[in-house]
């Protein structure tokens, strides 16, 4: 009387979606394949739920927005939902030029999002902030910044700090905790 394999078709396919869509691109200078963050994501998001839709979102959430793939695809291989879920985390659909109206569009929208939206960009924003905790202890403040096509880092200490409040009605997760005391420790808060 073992447990139950449990039924990950679902997600599996969403994987090698992602796996396929992402193939030959790199993380921005990593050297590294690309899909490593979707995965990192969608594990994230396995700390949070176990809803497979929700996973899947998670792998598949930046597929519209670098790849050629478009919203209408996901929704046929994978539903509403998930399409649903992987729209609300793009910014593809911002007609704005300026960066940082668009990543203010951005912030207003997640602010009012539902739960579930929240939790995949939990995933995707606590995978980048990560790398970005890992790369600025090895590189330094000096330098670091310059990579990004912002350089200030305090513009990029408003945006965190914003996620971090857009995301709070995650506080109870183990997820936002981590991303919070990230933001934190690069952007102190006499940054603000």
């Amino acid at each position: 009387m073992g447990n139950r394999p449990l039924d990950t078709q679902f997600l599996d396919r969403a994987i090698e979606y992602a796996v396929h869509a992402h193939a030959g691109t790199e993380r921005r200078g990593k050297g590294f394949p690309y899909v490593i963050h979707p995965l990192e994501a969608m594990a994230i998001v396995a700390t949070m739920t176990a809803d497979q839709e929700i996973l899947a979102a998670a792998v598949l959430h930046d597929v519209v927005e670098d790849t050629d793939i478009t919203i209408d695809e996901i929704r046929t291989e994978f539903g509403d939902r998930v399409a649903r879920l992987v729209d609300s985390e793009s910014d593809r659909k911002l007609e704005l030029v300026d960066w940082r109206a668009r990543k203010e569009e951005s912030l207003k929208r997640l602010s009012f999002a539902s739960r579930e939206e929240k939790i995949v960009a939990l995933g995707d924003k606590l995978s980048n902030m990560r790398a970005i905790a890992r790369d600025y202890t090895t590189r330094g403040d000096d330098s670091f910044w310059e990579l990004f096509h912002i350089k200030e880092k305090s513009v990029h200490s408003w945006r965190y700090h914003a996620l971090v409040d857009a995301l709070s009605s995650l506080a109870d997760t183990y997820a936002y905790q981590e991303f919070r005391y990230l933001v934190n420790s690069i952007f102190p808060e006499e940054m603000l």
